[in-house]
């Protein structure tokens, strides 16, 4: 059933990114082709500095990397202190999204809008993300600016944390107030909790190590959490969904 807090039926389109840090990183392209195969939409590239979370993942030599085994929508979600700094090298190694989080502009020579502007000149769609800890109205100057808005339900930084349904009163705060928003989600997502991100009005799902599981079919996931979606946040009869993989 449909989770406390259901927003209205809305018409964007649900989309399901596999977090790659959860992936076999010593197999990058090909785990990237088999969630790409599975059903995936886009992949989800968790850059991170040491400085504005406390762990250093990638940066553009390894979306540069994988650039050239891949034709799928890079979604580049930058947990850095600078998001500026690296827009140029990004755009060159050939992300599609690049998301920056507004905690992140008061360390950064760039205003939140100038960070926008530099994105949308290099070519890339600009995201925008916030923090647990930070109230969501304090994205609103800039809906309007962006492609899509990530609201964190989880602590950035590392991956396999649980799920925070608290943060859902952001998601249903947004489509409530902008229901053509591009509302995504990271952090803890799964067939278990998707129906709560989905019933508040969240359409792009990021899910890490719910998709990369050794030895299991990753359409099974990708293809649920999609349903989820279709049924309570389009509001689709059961009937209508996308079929279950047999």
């Amino acid at each position: 059933m449909a989770m406390a807090g259901t927003c209205s039926p809305h018409d964007c389109v649900a989309k399901i990114g596999p977090s790659l840090l959860a992936s076999d990183l010593a197999h990058l392209a090909e785990e990237s082709k088999r969630v790409i195969d599975a059903g995936a939409d886009y992949l989800h590239l968790d850059i991170m500095d040491g400085h504005f979370v406390p762990n250093l993942t990638w940066g553009a030599p390894v979306v540069a990397s994988l650039r050239k085994h891949t034709d799928a929508f890079l979604d580049c979600h930058l947990m850095v202190s600078k998001p500026s700094q690296w827009i140029d090298d990004i755009a060159k190694a050939g992300g599609n999204m690049y998301t920056f989080h507004l905690e992140a502009v008061a360390t950064d020579d760039l205003t939140a809008e100038g960070i926008i502007a530099a994105i949308k000149a290099k070519g890339m769609k600009a995201g925008i993300s916030v923090k647990p800890g930070t109230p969501v109205d304090e994205l609103a100057p800039y809906i309007d600016l962006v492609d899509m808005v990530l609201i964190m339900t989880v602590e950035p930084g590392f991956g396999g944390q649980s799920f925070m349904p608290d943060m859902m009163d952001k998601v249903l705060w947004l489509r409530t107030r902008y229901p053509t928003l591009e509302i995504q989600v990271d952090g803890g997502l799964s067939p278990k909790t998707i129906d709560q991100a989905a019933s508040a009005g969240a359409n792009s799902i990021v899910a890490g190590s719910a998709v990369f599981k050794p030895g299991e079919d990753a359409r099974v996931p990708i293809t649920a959490m999609r349903r989820s979606v279709e049924k309570f946040g389009n509001g689709r009869a059961d009937d209508k969904l996308t079929p279950m993989p047999k």
